[in-house]
């Protein structure tokens, strides 16, 4: 009997991921699943972490820098409704694979990374892809890309605990952001919407993942 091919193996792990992971908690929109089985999530991590690049997890890449857990992910990118005509600010791509996946449901993804070593990375591996309707920008993740603006959909990769104006001033009317946020120790995926300009928000499901550095809410002083 002839052993799976390396390759084989990983379409065997995506598919087992959609089926274990992803559809089990209430995504089904057919071009998310198609997206997420279609991209090689092992091409964006260490070579030490390829063999368990799909559990339900998220993975370190970096210190302090995650790859969202892929139920997360395609949740919020689920409740974001991208469509194929839409621009997309992707904040903290780390190694890019978020940026890839956006790449298959948008029309433009602009990429903000701050840590250089990172952002080389992902322009490399979305280069190695034939992803060419995604760029990479390294800049301040707090300030996202203005020059780029308005966009669409905005996701950020990572827990936080406040959103920046800055960021929110990038959607266009109509525009979606997605985010995990943490507040008074509870972590819940949010949706955001500008509409008639003024940008409100809600509460998706309960979710956790990593802070994302810079994305903190300001410690009061102790006397």
């Amino acid at each position: 009997m002839t052993e799976p091919s390396p390759g084989e193996v990983a379409a065997q792990s995506r598919r087992s991921m959609i089926s274990g992971q992803i559809l089990p908690n209430r995504v089904h929109d057919p071009r998310v699943l198609d997206a997420m089985e279609s991209v090689p999530r092992e091409h964006f991590v260490p070579k030490c972490l390829r063999g368990v690049a799909y559990v339900d997890e998220d993975l370190a890449v970096a210190p302090r820098r995650y790859l969202l857990e892929p139920m997360i992910l395609a949740r919020l990118l689920s409740e974001a409704e991208i469509t194929p005509g839409d621009t997309v600010l992707d904040i903290a791509c780390a190694t890019g694979y978020s940026t890839a996946v956006l790449a298959r449901l948008a029309e433009t993804v602009v990429a903000v990374e701050e840590e250089s070593e990172l952002a080389a990375q992902a322009s490399e591996k979305l280069a190695a892809l034939g992803v060419d309707n995604a760029v990479v920008l390294e800049a301040p993740l707090t300030a996202g890309a203005p020059k780029e603006a308005p966009f669409d959909v905005i996701l950020i990769n990572g827990a936080v605990e406040v959103i920046p104006e800055a960021l929110t001033d990038q959607l266009g009317e109509g525009g979606r952001l997605v985010c995990v946020r943490r507040e008074d120790g509870v972590s819940r995926g949010w949706l955001y919407t500008r509409s008639d300009g003024a940008v409100g928000g809600r509460p998706l499901f309960d979710a956790f993942s990593p802070l994302l550095p810079g994305f903190e809410a300001p410690r009061g002083f102790r006397f």
